[in-house]
């Protein structure tokens, strides 16, 4: 069975739950920037958690399957259409040879996912069929997808149900303004205390350069450094540090002014400070915030991070649960 492609939207690529253990030589995670959406739509559809789908950033593609298959579409709200008709999200449903499917306009949120009972059954590179496109590497072509292009699909060992459905209570988005906690460190002691009280009590806004290797915010006030003699290798700016390694998460705010969160596709290292650094438990959330949204940073420690993995742990097995 193939998938094929006549218009791929704004940015669709092929994402699974990305490719660990090569951060250390600049190859980074990739994968689905909202995971437990692709995690539901593959539980949807029968797949495995892991298996490949595509992911869709604010304009869904229109696709031709050439054999039947069962399909959902979930995370952020880009209504799917099957031969014209509406379908609902975070459900299951059948497609034919010869249908068409294709989507409405941006109702909430960025990304939306799609999964496809088999999986999209593109190479696996370095362990995991995730595109990286800015090493060109994995999914299809080691780029975004484009009209004409042929998806193949793989042999679906069971197929889910048509008429499925997840549980709103289930299904996890950021609230207005976003909830982004993060464990202050790396580098905090480099900003004022005044200056540290002012990051977290400002309420900031998504800037339109938000991608898949960081989001960038804006309109919070900028931050006063701790006077110092500039290190040997570091820069000159006050947000210049020697070189170090970013964790995923970790959260550069170069000259003071815009704090950058690095996401999947972040370079592994550089040499901005970095103010702290955002819980996995909320990464899926930034993948689904919109240019201009309002985001506040709220300040934890270890112990609550812990718990808040542990609760996105529950809730992953409250979703397998639910689609036993």
């Amino acid at each position: 069975m193939a998938i094929k492609v006549h218009s791929p939207g704004l940015s669709t690529t092929v994402q699974d739950l990305g490719r660990p253990g090569y951060y250390h030589i600049g190859i980074p995670l990739s994968g689905a920037m909202d995971r437990e959406a692709l995690r539901s739509a593959n539980l949807l559809v029968g797949n495995d958690e892991n298996a490949a789908g595509l992911e869709v950033v604010f304009m869904g593609p229109e696709l031709e399957f050439t054999a039947p298959a069962t399909v959902a579409v979930t995370g952020g709200e880009i209504p799917p259409k099957l031969n014209g008709e509406p379908r609902d999200t975070w459900t299951s449903f059948v497609v034919k040879a010869g249908d068409v499917l294709s989507f409405d306009f941006l109702k909430a949120g960025a990304r939306a996912y799609i999964a496809v009972s088999g999986g999209i059954d593109v190479p696996v590179v370095l362990g995991s069929r995730s595109t990286y496109t800015l090493g060109a590497l994995g999914g299809h072509q080691g780029r975004k997808l484009a009209a004409g292009d042929e998806l193949p699909v793989g042999s679906a060992s069971k197929s889910g149900a048509a008429g499925r459905k997840l549980p709103v209570l289930l299904r996890r988005m950021p609230g207005s303004p976003a909830t982004l906690r993060m464990l202050p460190g790396l580098y905090w002691h480099r900003i004022t205390e005044e200056a540290g009280k002012h990051f977290l009590a400002d309420t900031w806004k998504v800037a339109p350069e938000a991608d898949r290797i960081g989001y960038r915010f804006r309109g919070g006030q900028k931050l006063a450094f701790v006077d110092r003699k500039p290190p040997f290798g570091a820069g000159s700016d006050p947000s210049n540090i020697v070189d170090a390694c970013y964790p995923y998460g970790s959260i550069q705010v170069p000259g003071g002014t815009e704090p950058i969160v690095l996401h999947r596709d972040a370079v592994s290292g550089g040499g901005y400070f970095m103010v702290g650094t955002v819980i996995s438990a909320d990464m899926d959330l930034i993948g689904q915030l919109q240019p201009h949204m309002p985001a506040k940073f709220v300040a934890v420690d270890m112990t609550a991070a812990l718990k808040a993995r542990k609760d996105q742990d529950a809730l992953a097995a409250s979703v397998r649960a639910a689609l036993a």
